[in-house]
């Protein structure tokens, strides 16, 4: 493999790992394959079967079960990963929008409630935030580091009715990484967005599955179409990519006519 695309002796982790048709898992395979030992979380017990599917790619798979919108539960997390593989040389958060038990909520900013707004943000981007500020410390000790977001088109460029506190936290996930970027580019630390479109996911409602059939390419991505992007920023080779959203939409952003 080209060293600028190996993850041999490298340690990455990624958050919201738990379904085996989503984004997160598929970036845990990717970069298993590309020879990472791997460290993943979700909230249930699901994560476990994902370190099970993961064991035979990775050189060294441990999974964890943690709510990532718990800052204390959070940082314990990064502190038991570090012990257990040394440290974190690759950060994904993927963590956001769905939990298992507690699905995301859609409605009227106007009619929405104080709670749905605060659970939408807490869930979407104080996440990201929690994981990148344990994390970050020991990258910038050691002098390297990959953190890939996963946020999304929705928010950055377009959104859908109903998803206000949705898109604020997307677009805000780009906006704290930009400045991120500047803070630690001189520690050879990179970080970046990559915004899917329309992916086909085991939570993909029938609406979007529908609206998918517009996009250019004629389909909803793969996770692993997005997982490759991914894979990517997260590469040695990504040395001199930071503080960039890099959509991943089949073209969809492109077009003014969107329907049949």
């Amino acid at each position: 493999m080209h060293p600028l695309f190996s993850l041999q002796g490298q340690v990455a982790f990624i958050t919201g790992a738990g379904s085996d048709t989503g984004i997160g898992f598929a970036a845990a395979k990717i970069l298993a394959e590309l020879g990472a030992e791997i460290a993943i979380t979700a909230t249930s017990e699901r994560i476990h079967q994902r370190a099970k599917d993961l064991a035979s790619i990775s050189p060294k798979v441990k999974s964890y079960i943690c709510d990532l919108t718990d800052r204390p539960a959070t940082r314990e997390l990064i502190k038991t990963i570090e012990q257990d593989f040394g440290k974190i040389d690759v950060l994904v958060n993927n963590a956001g929008m769905t939990m298992v038990g507690s699905e995301e909520v859609y409605g009227l900013f106007h009619l929405s409630s104080d709670e749905e707004w605060d659970t939408g943000i807490e869930r979407n981007l104080t996440t990201c935030y929690n994981v990148t500020r344990a994390v970050l410390p020991g990258m910038v000790d050691r002098q390297y580091g990959r953190i890939v977001n996963v946020s999304s088109v929705t928010g950055p460029l377009v959104s859908n009715v109903g998803e206000a506190a949705y898109s604020a936290a997307k677009a805000a996930m780009i906006g704290m990484s930009r400045s991120i970027a500047l803070d630690v580019a001189k520690h050879h630390i990179t970080i970046n967005n990559v915004a899917p479109g329309w992916v086909a996911t085991a939570s993909q409602t029938e609406e979007e599955a529908i609206a998918s059939k517009y996009t250019p390419v004629g389909r909803g991505g793969s996770a692993m179409e997005m997982a490759t992007m991914i894979a990517y920023l997260a590469s040695p080779g990504a040395s001199y990519v930071t503080g960039q959203m890099m959509v991943v939409d089949g073209g969809n952003c492109l077009q003014e006519s969107k329907g049949p």
